[in-house]
């Protein structure tokens, strides 16, 4: 007999064993059943043995008797192609990312097909066996090996679905802040008569004495030791600025203290009669503003320091373009602040003359109006911290005692309307900094609870991560707390989240309540005194709460009227010195954000440019509302 596949003659007595088989008995094939060599180089398996192939239970064929499946070719084929063709294949809508995007994932997707390979080769009642083809075309065997390969026909095993690398927490679906309640713990002790925490920044032009008005209001309350002070005035005589001494108690950091000025904000804390004040000490020279915005974005009230000696005073109001003292003045406005307290500092370098306090208070009153504060929201102390003289206690120099009635910083300070708490509302909490505390342990961060409430072993969520973390620290000023409210300053020490998913700029929100996250915005502003006009495609710096970004302006939608607030002239070309307007702008990254009208502590922005501040303004729009507004 040929073979059919290259037609070499096969003796037949191989197919049948010998004459002495038993009578009845079965009759058994040869190993090679006669086929010949050609036949089997072309047939034989390569390489190692095939893995079985494993069909889904939906594919019903015959077993013979030993449980494998046998059928011919054609058959399993056409069985298996009838059982796909079962399901209805739905054409690709391009609503989710395509595969080509979803490439960084495939080591992701490579381990889920591997988890549902153990899953699916678990279960005996899912799949049936088929071995290697052996003996004709008409048998299949089953290969009781445990290498197989999986062929799952449920295409929702797959999944496009896109997911943050490393993240342990998917982010819920914001529920309407609305339906939120605080917590019975949040509310413990609410009622109790207690001093409440006044965040008070210290503002003004550089070198006009705020470091040292700063300690020496420490010292005189007692929050700096003798032995402290001592070591402050001996290495300050040192290194020739005996004058130092008191600044250095807010400037500690060896480049301040060799530049002899504030690069950073400090703080300190002090107790007054109505109040536990967090004092926020601010950089006053002009390269160091954005340090100044994101320590001091988190006031409630504010004093600003003016030097009244002749030639100082109208350096920072600014001969030409502006000086730190009209800076510092427009952004503290813009943080919300509406007291203010003007300690005009150095009356010693004028003799305390009257004249002089009058003539500062004139021009720089004009300059305060013009920025939304009112007459009645502004106290004005002269004052010198050098010489301690109306500072703690009334005046004790007859050459200002004379003429000067008012009360002295500290009673001023004590006299700053209370601010507002939102308790009832779920917590935010802007990261100030990351900071190093053995305490705290290794991931810490301070800033100022914005509204809601923190306790000790709660759950916070840390945006724009999403990942969870549990306090386990809340300090104040070095005591241990149990809980902080809306407005207190504190410092946290978290556990169960990587260090590298806590930054400054991000947000401390509860768990169920998340903040927003944006890349585009829609801002109000309010253009400052500036001398070269906005054009779209302006590279700025924005600044939000604690968060610093790249940005840029991607068209303007319209003038303001500031007496109406209403659209005056749309899609104007350019924005100039003392216009309002509507403008879109791009984000170089995400940052949390809160349009204002929901939230005023996350929605007040900053833009710079070239080193100095350039416009003010509100979030009105955010995300995906703000590119399709455009």
């Amino acid at each position: 007999m040929s073979c059919e596949v290259c037609g070499v003659l096969r003796d037949l007595s191989l197919y049948f064993n010998n004459s002495n088989e038993p009578e009845g008995g079965a009759k058994r094939r040869n190993k090679h059943s006669g086929v010949s060599v050609l036949a089997r180089s072309l047939f034989a398996p390569s390489g190692p043995k095939s893995k079985a192939v494993v069909f889904s239970d939906g594919f019903r064929g015959n077993k013979n008797a030993t449980g494998h499946m046998q059928a011919s070719l054609g058959t399993l084929h056409k069985t298996y192609m009838t059982h796909k063709q079962r399901h209805n294949i739905v054409p690709f809508k391009f609503d989710i990312p395509s595969p080509d995007d979803m490439v960084s994932t495939g080591l992701k997707s490579s381990r889920h097909l591997r988890k549902v390979e153990k899953d699916t080769s678990t279960d005996p009642s899912s799949s049936v066996k088929l071995d290697e083809l052996g003996g004709n075309s008409s048998t299949v065997a089953a290969n009781t090996q445990n290498e197989t390969l999986i062929l799952d026909n449920e295409l929702q095993h797959l999944s496009l679905e896109r997911k943050p690398k490393n993240s342990k927490t998917k982010i819920k679906k914001p529920v309407p802040v609305s339906q939120y309640k605080p917590e019975p713990w949040m509310l413990q002790g609410e009622d109790q008569d207690m001093p409440r925490q006044l965040n008070l920044a210290i503002v003004g032009h550089v070198d006009s004495g705020k470091s040292t008005l700063c300690g020496r209001l420490l010292h005189a309350l007692g929050r700096i030791s003798k032995k402290q002070m001592h070591k402050n005035e001996k290495e300050a005589k040192e290194k020739g600025k005996g004058s130092f001494a008191y600044a250095w108690a807010m400037d500690d950091s060896a480049d301040e203290r060799a530049r002899g000025i504030t690069m950073n904000v400090g703080v300190a804390y002090f107790d007054t009669k109505n109040y536990q004040v967090v004092m926020l000490d601010s950089p006053g020279h002009k390269d160091f503003v954005p340090n100044m915005i994101s320590g001091v974005t988190q006031a409630d009230a504010a004093v600003l320091v003016v030097d009244a000696s002749l030639g100082s005073f109208e350096s920072g109001m600014g001969v030409n373009g502006v000086g730190q003292t009209k800076e510092h003045s427009q952004l503290i406005r813009s943080f919300g602040v509406e007291n203010l307290i003007v300690a005009v500092n150095k009356m010693d370098s004028v003799e305390y003359s009257a004249e002089r306090f009058n003539y500062v208070k004139s021009q720089l009153g004009i300059f305060l109006r013009s920025c939304g504060y009112k007459e009645s929201a502004i106290t004005w102390v002269p004052l010198s911290a050098m010489e301690n003289e109306n500072l703690v206690t009334a005046a004790s120099d007859t050459r200002l005692s004379s003429w000067f009635h008012g009360t002295c910083l500290l009673e001023a300070i004590d006299s700053s309307a209370p601010p507002p708490r939102d308790v009832s509302r779920p917590l935010r909490l802007p990261i100030c900094d990351v900071i190093s505390s053995h305490v705290l342990g290794q991931v810490a961060v301070c800033g100022k609870v914005v509204c809601g409430a923190i306790g000790s072993d709660s759950k916070v969520l840390v945006m724009p991560s999403g990942e969870l973390a549990t306090v386990k620290i809340i300090e104040r000023d070095s005591s241990r707390l149990s809980l902080a409210r809306a407005g207190d300053n504190i410092a946290i020490g978290l556990q169960g989240i990587d260090p590298i998913h806590v930054m400054s700029g991000g947000v401390l929100c509860h768990p169920d309540y998340p903040v927003s996250v944006a890349s585009s915005l829609e801002l109000k502003i309010l253009v400052l005194d500036i001398t070269v006009p906005i054009l779209p495609g302006l590279q700025f710096e924005l600044h939000v709460h604690h968060a610093k970004v790249s940005a840029s302006l991607v068209r303007i939608v319209s003038l303001l009227d500031q007496k109406t607030g209403k659209a005056s002239a749309k899609k104007p070309r350019m924005l100039t010195a003392r216009q309002a307007a509507i403008i879109e702008v791009k984000l170089e990254r995400e940052v949390c954000v809160e349009e204002f009208a929901t939230l005023k502590a996350l929605g007040r922005v900053f833009l710079r440019s070239q080193g100095s501040t350039v416009a003010v303004g509100v979030v009105q729009v955010q995300g995906e509302r703000a590119e399709q507004a455009s």
